[in-house]
């Protein structure tokens, strides 16, 4: 018997987060200030972690080893750093699971592509620093834990980015390299595309598990629940297929 690695309702609760998304910008946050509100408090993508928590459960992890509310329960050491608040982080007897870093851009393209890409490759490499010199070995953990040897194995790193799709993040681009030439792949490339290579390149150089990119087109009075993705290799319901399988791995 084959048992799905999804819940059944994993095409809903996607089409559920990307809704939220986009009514929890439209809005707005009155203690903030307008949709910039619910941006710095990350109320945008929460339709994301409630996926995260559901396909957990549905792989059989407890609830409680899914932390994804409150700054405290989902930070983890650093090496270059004393720590970073993740979106998502999983932790099972001890064991560090997964992580999760949830992005989203709507306009202000050229001002954010480099901080986004930045962000990201900075984020990777300090985790990878920090498990590398144990700083995840249960023997570390602060909570009481049956499971106190060596596991060598890496946890999942997952990682999201949620892009406008508009005629300024499609349309092809010039670049100004004045002493060397920009890799071939880059020429032309909208900032949509230019997305999709990050993407796969953070997981060609094994700095996350899985990135996915995923295209939402803003429209005016709906909460469009549509999302689209550029490749196979950075779809979003990839993302927490490849994520179930590490999580039913590791309570079988």
């Amino acid at each position: 018997m084959t048992i799905p690695l999804l819940p059944p309702d994993i095409d809903t609760l996607l089409t559920s987060a990307v809704q939220i998304f986009w009514k929890s910008r439209s809005s707005g946050n009155k203690t903030q200030g307008g949709s910039r509100g619910n941006v710095i408090s990350g109320k945008n993508l929460d339709g994301f972690l409630h996926a995260v928590k559901e396909t957990a459960k549905h792989c059989g992890l407890s609830e409680d080893c899914v932390h994804t509310e409150g700054r405290a329960n989902v930070t983890l050491p650093g090496f270059y750093r004393p720590h970073k608040s993740w979106d998502v982080v999983v932790i099972h007897k001890g064991r560090l699971l997964a992580a999760f870093e949830f992005k989203s851009q709507v306009g202000s393209f050229g001002n954010n592509f480099n901080n986004r890409s930045e962000e990201a490759i900075g984020s990777a490499a300090d985790l990878w620093a920090a498990f590398k010199n144990g700083y995840y070995h249960p023997d570390n953990y602060k909570k009481e834990t049956n499971t106190k040897h060596h596991d060598p194995r890496r946890p999942f790193l997952g990682y999201l980015m949620l892009l406008q799709k508009c005629e300024r993040s499609t349309k092809a681009l010039s670049n100004n390299s004045p002493h060397y030439n920009i890799a071939p792949e880059f020429e032309n490339a909208s900032y949509a595309e230019r997305y999709k290579i990050l993407c796969e390149r953070l997981m060609e150089q094994r700095l996350y598990d899985f990135a996915a990119l995923a295209l939402s087109e803003k429209k005016a009075g709906t909460s469009s629940g549509l999302w689209e993705s550029l490749s196979p290799a950075t779809d979003l319901k990839q993302l927490f297929a490849e994520f179930a399988g590490r999580i039913a791995a590791a309570v079988a």
